[in-house]
């Protein structure tokens, strides 16, 4: 069912892994408990919904990122959350407690950061502050490319005091000729990695 269905234009359910599935056929092996997961929401649809949200108009691509922030105030970093004066202060491994604006904020105070553009994460740990930015990238081309070149641009930020992230997840890492990972190939120097492996490496810096 689930393989049929992934050949119609619009997949009946929005799941990040859909375009995933599509992309690297072998993968519906590979990952059975997704595969569970997206029939076990198929089957409670049942036939009638399934129709209909296959065939409903397609809507503007947007953004489908994790809740990056929220993921961080639940301390899986293993790392303090400070507000801004404590954050400031402190010598040990910490996290900056706030919205994009906030961390935006403190960044351009204390950190030469000159852009409006709003950050996702800024830590300090082992004695060096770090920003970054977090995107999850469901496809390529169009606004997914758009959302990776805006995470690339902080990147190539020359004027901000500060280790420089880009936290991506997403089709970004499978093989072939596309933009994200023609990037990836030629810019080995550039910190680009997955929140799956974010914590070992602040810890490692």
């Amino acid at each position: 069912m689930i393989r049929e269905l992934l050949k119609l234009d619009l997949f009946p359910i929005k799941d990040s892994y859909v375009a995933f599935l599509r992309k690297i056929p072998n993968s519906i092996e590979l990952n059975p408990k997704t595969i569970n997961r997206l029939a076990g929401r198929l089957y409670e649809m049942g036939l009638n919904d399934i129709y209909d949200k296959s065939t409903a108009p397609k809507e503007t691509n947007r953004q489908m990122g994790p809740k990056f922030q929220s993921w961080i105030d639940k301390g899986f970093l293993g790392a303090d959350i400070l507000d801004a004066e404590q954050f400031l202060n402190t010598s040990n491994n910490a996290v900056l407690r706030g919205s994009d604006s906030k961390l935006t904020s403190f960044a351009k105070e204390h950190l030469n950061y000159e852009e409006n553009k709003g950050l996702d994460f800024v830590g300090k740990f082992n004695g060096k502050y770090m920003v970054g930015e977090a995107k999850f990238l469901t496809d390529f081309g169009g606004h997914q490319n758009a959302q990776f070149m805006d995470a690339i641009a902080l990147l190539d930020n020359i004027s901000v005091n500060a280790m420089k992230i880009a936290i991506l997840d997403g089709v970004l890492y499978i093989k072939g000729k596309n933009k994200m990972y023609t990037y990836l190939e030629n810019n080995e120097d550039k910190i680009i990695l997955s929140s799956l492996v974010l914590r070992e490496f602040l810890y490692s810096v």
